[in-house]
């Protein structure tokens, strides 16, 4: 019996898409599910903006230890480089080119001629195979490139030393028995293709795609591209269901562990389908830093910005010597520093700057029969601002209403409360971390207030990237 390889493409689909917007933590969460559940591969986006994504394939790559991580890369050399970088120390790395092979794609996608296309492609292909033996072309639109000319280009990739080759029905408009004979077709005519992987990626415009992958698998198809949660391409948990349930017939199997299928389905789909990703500035699930660790008074400048860097800071040395001021301050009076005290000091001693927008006031309306609104108002200048927003709990809604205020939006990474004084008017601390091009700046905020306290902790983190923006 074949074993097929499932390459699960729901990150990188949601991306191309725009269906979803998931947001850093949540792709790391999806990638650990992936890569329990037993994927052949996990495919996620490129490069576009150097330091956030970087960041994002590092972190993935950090955690991702069966599956092979796949990350496409644009036709130069600076891209190539990008993600190589990013990408070299995953456990199992491949690069990807994606090609359009279809007239209108070339043309008005790529601005490309064929001929010109042909030759990107190979040069692109021989400069990732210099630098990983595992690339994949994904020739784009396949099923209404010209037959003579996507030969040519698959013989061209596998002689550049493509090690996968993708052919996609970006149009789904082919029947099952269509594309049985399209791969039919491809096979007979490229002998080349036995010393290859052949994978397919099918739209689901007909409701086709998974019966065509099953067509596919049945002729000798080696790979397919998958997603766990429904985003109108072929669906991972129906076409492991048929592979598992009819195995005499497909003669395939996947190294997908069935058994938890539905379960892990269920866990990416709450991600998916939680809404806050598109919506809500405020994630419920953040439960603070995943690292974990202790300081003593002991501990020199250098073991201190070690932990600083694990929390996903980026100091410059005027804020690191501060930090390590503060934090010899605090750890002379107790016996140990916390990773969550450490997150507080850089909050309150890193990066301080002229604040931007200053809060003037807040009013907040919730309960348990109505939705909880929050308006504030802060100035900027000789400006004052205001706006008024709905959410899902006050914390939620005043976060809504800065952002709609400063006209910017960032991903919240990480939202803390600590007390700071006990009794019935106990002072709270909020620590809020934003994310903006790749870098960390968190925000801190004392009030007896919970909300009062996370509000001006947003405004902290949200003034010191303005200040990095202008200056």
């Amino acid at each position: 019996m074949r074993d097929v390889r499932v390459s699960d493409v729901t990150m990188r689909q949601a991306e191309v898409s725009g269906s979803l917007a998931l947001t850093f933590k949540e792709k790391l969460e999806t990638a650990k599910l992936l890569d329990s559940l037993g994927v052949s591969s996990i495919e996620i986006e490129g490069v576009e903006r150097s330091k956030a994504d970087a960041l994002r394939i590092k972190s993935i790559a950090s955690i991702v230890k069966n599956s092979v991580l796949a990350v496409p890369v644009k036709m130069d050399d600076e891209n190539i480089q990008a993600v190589w970088g990013a990408l070299k120390n995953a456990a199992f790395p491949r690069l990807q080119v994606v090609a359009a092979v279809s007239p209108a794609r070339m043309e008005y996608v790529y601005h490309k001629k064929a001929d010109g296309m042909m030759k990107d492609v190979a040069a692109t292909i021989a400069k990732c195979a210099a630098l990983t033996d595992d690339v994949e072309l994904v020739a784009d639109d396949a099923t209404r490139a010209d037959g003579v000319y996507l030969r040519s280009v698959i013989k061209e990739a596998i002689q550049a030393g493509a090690k996968t080759i993708t052919v996609c029905d970006d149009a789904g408009t082919m029947l099952p028995e269509e594309f049985a004979q399209f791969i039919d077709d491809l096979r007979k005519d490229l002998p080349e293709l036995a010393d290859v992987a052949l994978g397919i990626s099918c739209s689901n415009d007909l409701f086709m795609a998974d019966a065509c992958a099953i067509a596919g698998i049945m002729s000798g198809v080696d790979e397919i591209k998958a997603t766990t949660y429904p985003m109108n391409v072929i669906s991972l948990e129906k076409v492991c269901k048929v592979l598992a349930a009819k195995p005499e017939i497909c003669q395939a199997q996947t190294t997908v562990r069935v058994t938890e299928l539905k379960r892990t389905a269920a866990q990416v789909a709450r991600i998916c389908e939680q809404g806050r990703s598109k919506y809500s500035a405020f994630n419920p699930n953040i439960t603070g830093s995943d690292e974990s660790f202790v300081l003593t008074v002991n501990d020199d400048i250098d073991a201190v910005m070690e932990c600083v860097a694990k929390l996903g800071y980026e100091l410059s040395e005027e804020d690191a010597t501060n930090v390590y001021e503060a934090f010899l301050r605090i750890a002379s009076k107790k016996d140990s520093v916390s990773n969550l005290e450490l997150d507080a000091i850089v909050a309150s001693a890193a990066l301080q700057v002229p604040a931007t927008y200053v809060l003037e006031n807040y009013v907040i309306n919730s309960g348990n029969a109505i939705k909880a609104t929050a308006n504030v108002r802060m100035r900027k200048g000789d400006e004052v601002l205001e706006a008024v927003c709905i959410g899902d709990g006050p914390i939620d809604a005043s976060f809504l209403a800065i952002e709609k205020i400063s006209g910017k939006r960032y991903e919240l990474d990480d939202w803390q409360m600590q007390s700071v004084t006990e009794g019935q008017e106990a002072m709270g601390q909020a620590i809020v971390k934003l994310v903006a091009d790749g870098k960390i700046y968190s925000g801190r905020g004392i009030s007896t207030d919970i909300v009062g306290s996370s509000i001006r902790a947003y405004v902290n983190a949200l003034n010191k990237i303005v200040y990095e923006e202008e200056n």
